[in-house]
């Protein structure tokens, strides 16, 4: 059984149905990614796992349905979320920011686990009690990271990492998070328009177009397949 098992998924907004019956897996510690173009379904997806959305179909992580969960049951199950435009609250400070990430926690290691996260970015334990909102946009996408990490979830959904941010930071980005993964043991399902990139990060890819799952596969087998070329790779 896998950790996330995503069976006849199909959402939307209102009376427009975006996804129609999509099926993924996710492994403990598994790197995927969901390619797609704009409009193809890739956010929907992730909105409608971490209960962001309703949806049909059938949702489970480590076995148990996620249907019918709030977004908070979601987070407390194991799963973070880091939306598309990162989701920092502006007006707090990195360090405010990171306790959220904290807050269905019960135990006693908040702490200690914002120290970690300060010293695994040290930009952000530079900028610890500076507003979320002045700091670059790549330091934003640490920050977020590392408040998604604060739940310690087991699955962590990331949606368009590099939205917005220029290749150096980028690949300094998916770097560290290549080795906080590995780490952590945490796995990772990942929307992403630089395909490559995203290739390059994850053992397993799904390819979705207009709300459906036209293909699937080792990451490797995927870069090089000559449809997913033309369509995603630009070659």
């Amino acid at each position: 059984m896998s950790l996330l098992e995503v069976r006849g998924l199909r959402a939307g907004y209102g009376i427009v149905e975006v996804l129609f019956g999509l099926d993924l897996d996710v492994d403990a510690g598994e790197l995927v990614v969901v390619l797609g173009a704009n409009g193809s379904g890739k956010t929907t997806t992730l909105r409608s796992i971490s209960a962001m959305l309703p949806f049909r179909g059938e949702v489970t992580f480590d076995g148990k349905p996620l249907g019918g969960m709030r977004p908070d049951q979601v987070v407390a199950a194991g799963i973070a979320h880091v939306p598309q435009g990162r989701g920092t609250i502006n007006d707090l400070t990195v360090e405010e920011n990171l306790r959220i990430g904290a807050w269905t926690r019960k135990d006693a290691d908040v702490d200690a686990d914002i120290e970690q996260w300060c010293t695994t970015f040290p930009r952000l334990g530079e900028r610890r009690t500076q507003a979320a909102g002045s700091m670059s946009g790549g330091e934003q996408q640490m920050l977020a990271i590392a408040r998604a990490f604060m739940s310690r979830p087991r699955l962590l959904l990331l949606d368009e990492p590099s939205l917005g941010l220029a290749p150096l930071v980028t690949a300094e980005v998916f770097d560290r998070l290549r080795d906080i993964t590995t780490s952590t043991g945490t796995a990772v399902l990942l929307v992403e328009q630089n395909a490559n990139l995203a290739l390059d990060f994850a053992g397993r890819a799904y390819v979705l177009e207009a709300g459906e799952i036209v293909a699937s596969g080792p990451a490797a087998q995927l870069q090089h397949d000559e449809a997913v070329q033309k369509a995603y790779l630009g070659i």
